[in-house]
């Protein structure tokens, strides 16, 4: 096992990569609070925080030493990098994103999970592919957008300081984690 020497870890990657999973993995094996963003962002009845809530509730749990959060808000992305000292990429093929979020559409639609503050997920707008309140016209929107942006983000001098783990597949990530051990 190596030791990991972080305590305040930014997991991001498209929708349907695993952020929230691999966050609820570090917060299991590392004992740091796992935050998503989503639930910071939807209340209940999905209504949308507003920008000013938003950023204050998450200016919030970043004040905290340790921490890992997973999602990819434009919006806060400035609080949360600027006192993150890692950022994991989940940077998996769209096969692997598309297949995985299907899954979990078709988990949630059945089981009726409770996802964020009382929200359980629609099913049928994620069928209207050309909806924006579908998730995969969300991943396709956003795949290649990511792929081009992230790369470019961390060339900026106020993330110099950010250590980047990208992976490109489930596998090196399971790998990665297997061998994590508490700093």
């Amino acid at each position: 096992m190596k030791k990991f020497p972080y305590k305040r870890i930014a997991i991001i990657g498209t929708t349907g990569s695993g952020k929230s999973t691999l966050g609820a993995d570090v917060e299991q094996k590392l004992g740091i609070p796992h935050i998503e963003l989503d639930a910071l962002h939807w209340d209940p009845g999905w209504q949308e925080a507003s920008t000013e809530v938003m950023r204050e509730r998450v200016r919030a749990v970043v004040a905290a030493d340790t921490w890992a959060v997973d999602g990819n808000y434009r919006v806060v992305r400035d609080l949360y990098w600027a006192r993150a000292e890692i950022i994991i990429w989940l940077d998996y093929p769209i096969r692997v994103n598309f297949w995985r979020l299907l899954k979990r559409t078709l988990r949630r639609a059945i089981t009726q999970e409770e996802i964020w503050n009382g929200n359980r997920e629609p099913f049928l707008p994620h069928l209207k592919l050309w909806s924006d309140e579908s998730l995969f016209h969300w991943l396709f929107k956003t795949y290649w957008m990511r792929k081009r942006e992230y790369p470019a983000l961390f060339a900026l001098p106020e993330y110099q300081h950010l250590t980047v783990l990208r992976f490109g597949t489930p596998k090196e990530t399971r790998e990665w984690l297997a061998e994590l051990s508490i700093w």
